[in-house]
């Protein structure tokens, strides 16, 4: 099974895309905030940052209702994605 739950902040406003078959994408950013104390006593906090889409219905309300800085619950299935860029193609092409 391959099932995820993120409760953040919206990092930015949706935005909306449409693919070439024409069903409606939005995407927008969650952050998630993990506080903790670490073994010197130091308060501690770490932002992790998720990358959503929402497709055809579900994309059209996440447009009309989600505004950067709310609270969203999201559920959905985790996609992990590599990518290059351009400054790591320049350091391969230079060694």
């Amino acid at each position: 099974m391959n099932r995820i739950i993120i409760i953040g902040n919206l990092g930015r406003d949706p935005e909306v895309r449409y693919t070439p078959t024409g069903q409606m994408v939005a995407s927008f950013s969650v952050a998630t905030n993990y506080r903790y104390t670490d073994s010197q006593g130091q308060r501690r906090s770490e932002t992790e940052w998720f990358n959503c889409m929402a497709f055809g219905k579900l994309a059209e309300l996440c447009n009309e209702h989600l505004s950067k800085g709310q609270q969203v619950y999201v559920e959905g299935r985790l996609k992990s994605r590599t990518y290059q860029t351009r400054m790591v193609n320049l350091a391969l092409v230079m060694t």
